[in-house]
Order: structure tokens, then sequence, then C-alpha cells
């Protein structure tokens, strides 16, 4: 009986936008066993995309509205399903996927069991179902000028300055890694939330409350530590991940495509002027994408693994590196917002 319900939630998971294939090892399995309990599993197959309180959900699945009502608050607090509270009224909850989603906010839960099942799943997941991108690539402030014609989407400062309510959360990735001895020197609190989902990750304990001046901060160490910044593929972002291509699961499946360019989703591309180039090297060292590198002692770019992230930008000396935007009929077509994005996700995947 637990294994059934185990694939039945793996299927009900991959009917989500975001998707969870399976695979012939069935490490998805295992991850949903670590993860939800039988209970869990059976409850969370009633949830939808739409949320609602528990008694909707409890009626449905036919279980007593009290036990539903304490499964539900324990399966939100666990990051297993996602919980809208408006203005201390009754909470209400809907499913969540598992990119982006269960995984990030099981950032306390974490094991070196769960870690190595999840580094075993994260190709295929990648594979299957990142059909269009769940987050997009800005780029660090510096390497922006007055030149550049840029919307406010584009921009991090802007995103920032629009929300009114600023949470801080550790990355799951750089947590992940440090636990299993493989994790870097960069900071790991630096996962940045705003409006309901920072009310989400406040009531679960996931994230800390901070203000407008420690947000524009953390953003700010973006360009010393070499982190890609990474908001939700909307014009309305409700996160910005600051990421780094040695943890990140997201830039490290990227990495491994021959052509990291063509799976994101950004506006801008660096271009070399190989007249002032000094071969310095310097820029090789901070990308990410592993699009740079010396030819004749001058850096050579590969415009199909670059992601237009401008870190390589400000710290050349010679000003030899710019962002250039792309040519309009490459520029994506970024959504209004996540509802809009995950019907996007879903359609692509033939789930709508």
């Amino acid at each position: 009986m637990s294994t059934e319900i185990y694939r039945k939630l793996a299927h009900h998971l991959d009917n989500l936008p975001g998707g969870f294939p399976s695979t012939d090892s069935g490490v998805e399995l295992r991850i949903l066993r670590r993860l939800f309990t039988p209970e869990e599993a059976t409850l969370a197959l009633h949830l939808t995309l739409f949320p609602e309180e528990s008694e909707v959900i409890a009626g449905r699945a036919e279980i007593a509205p009290d036990e539903t009502a304490r499964l539900l608050e324990q399966m939100a607090r666990k990051g297993l399903i996602y919980s809208i509270q408006r203005g201390g009224g009754e909470p209400r909850y809907m499913a969540n996927q598992y990119i982006i989603g269960i995984w990030e906010f099981s950032v306390n839960n974490l094991d070196p069991d769960l870690i190595r099942d999840m580094n075993e799943y994260a190709p295929t997941l990648f594979n299957e179902a990142w059909k269009v991108p769940q987050l997009r690539t800005i780029p660090v402030g510096r390497s922006l000028t007055p030149q550049h014609t840029t919307l406010p989407y584009e921009q991090a400062e802007a995103l920032v300055r629009a929300q009114d309510r600023f949470v801080v959360a550790p990355c799951i990735c750089r947590r992940e890694h440090t636990m299993v001895d493989k994790g870097c020197d960069r900071p790991e609190e630096t996962c940045l939330v705003f409006g309901t989902a920072a009310d989400y990750y406040v009531r679960n304990g996931l994230g800390r409350v901070i203000d407008l001046e420690e947000t524009l901060q953390i953003l700010n160490t973006a360009e010393e530590a070499g982190f890609v910044l990474q908001p939700s593929n909307a014009k309305k972002a409700v996160n910005i991940c600051l990421c780094c291509g040695c943890c990140c699961q997201v830039l490290k499946n990227i990495k491994r495509h021959p052509q990291p360019a063509s799976l994101v989703s950004s506006p801008f591309v660096a271009a070399v002027d190989l007249d002032t180039c000094a071969g310095c090297g310097t820029c090789i060292d901070r990308c990410q994408m592993e699009a740079l590198e010396l030819e004749d002692d001058t850096v050579a770019l590969d415009v199909d693994r670059c992601i237009g992230c401008g870190l390589c930008v400000p710290t050349c000396s010679t000003e030899s590196i710019v962002l250039v935007r792309k040519p309009e009929s490459e520029q994506p077509d970024v959504p209004q917002s996540m509802v809009e994005a995950a019907i996007k996700l879903g359609r692509a995947r033939g789930k709508l």
C-alpha cells in the first residue's frame, strides 16, 4: 500500500507545471518516502493549484476535518504544500510542485541520504521537466551602464524596491553541498523572498524578516561573491536567488548542456573587444558557465554558453567586456506573473 501511494503522489506531482518525471531506478519514490509520511502523501493527492480552506479539502479527501487541518499545517511547516493566510483569516492550502517548491522549502530538513538522492535525480528532473525556465538571469548591478536600455524587471534593485515585505533564507544548494563537504566559501543566507511568499517563509520558519536596506546590501554582495542573480521568471518577481555555478542545482545542470544560453531566460549577452583585452584572465574565473577562455593572450567568448549575468564586466580592468542586448527576436518573453509563468510551463510540458 505504501509503495502505491507514493507512485500516485509521484504521478500527481508530475501533472503539476514543474513536473516530477519517473526514473528506472525509482529514486523519485525514495525522495517522496523521505519527505512524506503515508498519511501526508494520501492527503497531498487531494490538493490542487487553487488555495482552499481545510474543510473543503477534508470533504474531498473524506478525512475528519480536525485531522485534515492538523496534517495540512504539518505539511505546510515541512514545505510539502503551500499555504496562504491573509489578515489573520483562515489559512488556505494548495499543492506545491517539487521544483521550484518542495525541494527549496526542505532547507531545514536536509540529511545526507536526501541530498544523495536529489543529486542522483537532478539530471533527470532538469532534462525532462525544465521545458521553460522557472528562473531568469539578470545582470549584476555594475555591469549595467546608463547607455543600457533596461526594463524594471531586468534590474535587481528595481525589482527589490517594488516590494514591501522582505525575507532572507538560506540557499538550499549551498547548504546541501556544505553538508556533504562539497560546499564553497560563499555566504549561505542569501535567498531573497518577497510578498506573500515572504509571509509563507516566516510562518514556517524558513527565513527571517529583513528591511529594504539589508536586502539591498545582500544584492551588493552578489558582485563581490560572484553570484548569478536569478529572480523568478515573471515581471512581478516573488524571489531572487543568488547562485554560484559550483553549488546551484539549476546552474550545474545548465552548465552540462553544450549551449547553456539556450536554456536560460536572459535579454543580454557579453561582448569582448579583442583590441583592448589585456589577457589577464580575471573574467575566466568569474564566469559561472565556462563561456570564456584564453586564446593567444586574449579572451575568447563562446556566446552559446554566455547567460548574460554580467559577472565578467565589472572586474575587467581594461573595460574590454560589456553586456549587449540580444536581437529582439532572441529576447525572451517574460510572463507577467507567477500564475502566467506556471501556465506557460504546464503547456510546454503538455500538462494543461
